[in-house]
């Protein structure tokens, strides 16, 4: 076998990348876009995958990747909505493995998650995948066993529509983003284990403390400071696993490699970009570019334009771009702690480039991101109570008309007044602008926000539910004391950039989807101790939890999450929609992965129309192995409890 060591030791820089390019599957080369026959296919509906270890170079650094056909990211996967495809993973590892098909709807014994749907495929053997498509959009696959998806085992799935596409294009290019270390994975598992901040490189130091205090006043950021000590976290605590250990890759090409896309000038140009990474959150713009959102998550939505977008672990968007002019752009993807960055090139020609934009300065948690309850902070009327909210009866919210909530006479002093009882379906698109303020008493209301450090009293989504179950034990080592609607706020660290930037609240479907009033709710918390780096839902390690969380088939549910840490969680559902309730009523958008921010309450919709066992998790893999996951059983189920 010919290593990329061995290439780059015997030709030019020029025929490097060629040779280097050409150990890559065709679809994740640098050029036009045009689109081969999938690399493994090997009949009409069939594939071969063949899993294996394989030396890899990123950046001009060797290291050892598991592989899907010999290459990361693997094989594309391109499928006709409607077919049966017969997929054989033969597994040359000395270790099991698996493959799961992320956002399919299938048979559930076909979703690739061992212990859950089926016992996994043991070493030097081979599996058969047979299912049906009864989808279109832009997907992936990825391993399900251990922290093989971080050694590289991830790919794209394409699933042409049946009908003609709503979206017009001239030229499509797919746009993997990933997180690749050259340590063990393990290792730094363990590391993290033991000191869950270890690779956070950008704590306040003194020199910051000196910077706030000049742009807060002493006694505010004193104030701050003391606050994060005494819950021993830190406001700079974006990201578990930064860019001081990851290399970020677009289509398996680190920041030099440069990855480029062609386009002729006037050209409507399809990106479909996918977050196939571990770990890592991107923000992701193309400067002189504006971005149009055609799809989420494989699913059509209305279009939107923006300027920027934060794209979660496992989540997708295709967007359409037109570039006009004869010139080169730079895809920047940053990572959401903005430790680094991965970019590649749109351009005419190959061997052009753009200006890489800088790296902008470090986002910080606020308080609202621990759901702190701020109402008792001195903002003028410090002294009166914060709103209760308390007693929310989930049965009567109404999500999608908070916005047309009327608060006259409300007095928020009166804690004996009855809870203000809300509508889930119509709460998503509120705005304090929609809101009828007259007749509340908000002490000083009238006076700007207060900030303190990166902390905008008005910035922060409205409260929808104060305290809820208490999760204690090593498992919980904190609760939000205020949960928000934070659907209508852009990413950690995008408030302020200047531009537009896509938030949750503007995805509306393209077509409307069933309608029908939930039968019932299940409310689960997104929990965890990050001193001891241990992850949960309601407290419970996955190792803890003696009975799955159940659905009845036929029902429609009601879905709530509340991120009691303060981290994003990406939460994944295998083998159903989740329809995130952000005020569109009967357009809900469908998505399998829903980021849920810190301190945040979301619901989704779902309709349970999938018998047998799923697998519900958080997409960050070290959060998921330590624990923040769960298995769905839809009822009646008859199958063998793996």
């Amino acid at each position: 076998m010919v290593t990329r060591r061995q290439i780059l030791g015997s030709v030019t820089a020029g025929a490097t990348l060629v040779a280097l390019e050409g150990l890559l599957p065709a679809w994740a080369r640098s050029g036009p876009g045009f689109w081969p026959p999938a690399d493994p296919r090997t009949g009409a509906h069939e594939f071969d995958l063949n899993l294996a270890r394989t030396p890899i170079m990123v950046d001009g650094k060797q290291g050892s990747a598991v592989t899907m056909n010999g290459s990361v990211p693997g094989p594309i996967m391109r499928f006709k909505e409607g077919e049966t495809v017969t997929i054989r993973v033969h597994n040359n590892l000395d270790e099991s493995s698996s493959v799961h098909w992320h956002g399919i709807l299938l048979d559930y014994r076909m979703d690739g998650v061992p212990g859950v749907s089926f016992p996994g495929i043991p070493a030097g053997e081979t599996f058969t995948y047979h299912y049906p498509l009864k989808q279109s959009g832009t997907y992936w696959y990825h391993s399900h066993s251990g922290l093989q998806e971080q050694l590289g085992m991830y790919g794209p799935i394409i699933i042409d529509p049946i009908q003609a596409d709503p979206v017009a294009y001239d030229r499509e290019h797919v746009i993997v983003l990933s997180d690749w270390m050259f340590e063990n994975p393990y290792r730094v598992l363990a590391k993290l284990k033991k000191q869950s901040d270890y690779l956070n490189y950008q704590k306040r130091t003194l020199g910051t403390f000196f910077s706030d205090v000049k742009e807060n006043g002493f006694s505010a950021t004193w104030k701050d400071r003391l606050m994060w000590g005494d819950m021993r976290m830190s406001p700079s605590d974006i990201a578990d696993v930064t860019g001081h250990i990851y290399t970020y890759l677009m289509n398996g090409h680190g920041p030099q490699d440069n990855w480029t896309g062609l386009f002729k000038p006037g050209e409507r140009v399809r990106l479909r970009i996918i977050n196939a990474a571990t770990m890592s959150y991107f923000n992701f713009r193309i400067p002189g570019l504006r971005m149009t959102v055609v799809q989420a998550d494989g699913q059509n939505i209305e279009p939107v334009t923006i300027d920027e977008f934060q794209i979660g672990v496992a989540e997708t968007f295709d967007v359409i771009v037109t570039p006009e002019d004869d010139r080169a752009y730079t895809i920047f993807a940053e990572s959401m702690d903005r430790s680094s960055y991965v970019r590649g090139t749109l351009a005419p020609r190959l061997g052009m480039s753009a200006e890489v934009p800088a790296l902008r300065g470090p986002p910080l948690r606020s308080m609202f991101d621990m759901g702190m309850d701020m109402g008792g902070m001195d903002m003028g009327a410090a002294k009166k109570p914060a709103m209760d909210m308390g007693g929310v009866d989930h049965s009567k919210m109404d999500h999608s008309k908070m916005g047309d909530m009327d608060m006259g006479g409300m007095d928020m002093g009166s804690a004996k007044k009855p809870a203000m009882k809300m509508d889930h379906s119509k709460m998503g698109g509120m705005e304090m602008g929609d809101m009828d303020m007259g007749g509340m008493d908000m002490g000083a209301a009238k006076k700007p926000a207060m900030k303190m450090g990166d902390m905008d009293m008005g910035s922060a989504g409205p409260i929808v539910a104060r305290h809820g179950p208490d999760h204690h034990g090593p498992g919980a080592i904190s609760v939000a004391e205020v949960q928000r609607n934070r659907l209508g706020e852009p990413g950690t660290g995008l408030k302020d950039v200047g531009h537009r930037v896509l938030v949750y609240n503007d995805l509306k479907a393209l077509e409307p989807y069933n309608q029908r009033a939930p039968d019932r709710e299940v409310e689960l918390h997104l929990t965890g101790n990050m001193e001891r780096y241990m992850w949960s839902f309601d407290g419970k390690k996955f190792s803890e939890v003696n009975s799955p969380v159940r659905f009845n088939l036929g029902e429609r549910l009601r879905l709530i999450l509340v991120n009691d840490t303060m981290m994003d969680h990406p939460i994944h559902l295998h083998g159903l929609w989740m329809e995130l309730e952000n005020g569109h009523g009967e357009y809900l958008p469908r998505k399998h992965t829903i980021s849920v921010k810190p301190g945040e309450r979301v619901s989704a919709l779902i309709n349970v129309d999938a018998g047998g066992r799923w697998a519900f998790h958080c997409h960050l893999l070290f959060h998921m192995d330590m624990g923040m996951f769960r298995v769905v059983e839809v009822s009646p189920y008859e199958g063998e409890i793996l």
